[in-house]
């Protein structure tokens, strides 16, 4: 199930997610164009086996590989999904706790990553785990909300609107089971990071329940629903 939007708009301007977007962007740029790429991952990634808790220059990726991917399809969907939920959980947590729930979620997911695979010399990419974070707090605040998802059935496509508490529990249990799944192979392989993106999930949820908020009265009527 691909999502193509959703259908809850809160009045204002997501600045901390264009800015996010744009910045991803840019350091993905910088990736392609730099003279010695490899050196670059190196430095930055996560890189597990590398990790020494007496050491801090050995910590700092779990923060920079956040911002580091491998590919024009990693990076755009990565972004995709940080715009299609990003925008409301920022406009209705504040800025502030958004920018922290996306670094949060980031590391955590890292880190529940690195306990999983804490000897491995495969480097750890990309803002999945942090955008995780950010569909676990949309699960937590708006789990009435509709997602319009592409949805393949057979040899056709068809739009749906599907829940988003249905879209975003179905999405981490897919992500739970194939982290479970993967585990025997990713040592040698690497692969997706599934553990990454549970942790950061859980992080989301965890986030927007333990930190309050004034909640934002600033909706919009979408297609005829009005959503609170």
């Amino acid at each position: 199930m691909f999502p193509l939007s959703d259908t809850h708009r809160l009045k204002g301007f997501p600045f901390v997610t264009i800015g996010l977007i744009a910045l991803n962007v840019f350091i993905f740029i910088e990736q392609l164009t730099s003279d010695d790429p490899n050196a670059l991952i190196s430095q930055f990634a996560l890189i597990p086996k590398n990790v020494s808790f007496f050491n801090i220059s050995t910590l700092t990726p779990f923060v920079t590989s956040i911002f580091l991917h491998g590919g024009f399809l990693h990076i755009a969907a990565n972004m995709w999904f940080l715009w299609i939920f990003g925008d409301n959980i920022e406009l209705e947590i504040g800025r502030i706790r958004y920018l922290l729930l996306f670094i949060f979620a980031g590391i955590f997911g890292n880190v529940m990553q690195y306990l999983f695979l804490s000897a491995s010399p495969i480097p750890m990419i990309g803002a999945s785990g942090a955008v995780s974070g950010i569909l676990g707090a949309y699960a937590v605040i708006f789990p009435r909300n509709k997602i319009k998802t592409l949805l393949p059935l057979l040899f056709i496509f068809t739009v749906v609107q599907v829940p988003a508490l249905f879209y975003t529990v179905y999405w981490f249990v897919i992500q739970l089971f194939s982290g479970i799944f993967s585990l025997p192979f990713a040592f040698q392989t690497g692969g997706v990071a599934f553990w990454a993106h549970i942790g950061g999930f859980l992080t989301g949820v965890w986030f927007v329940r333990k930190f309050p908020y004034i909640k934002s009265s600033n909706t919009e009527i979408i297609e005829g629903e009005i959503v609170e």
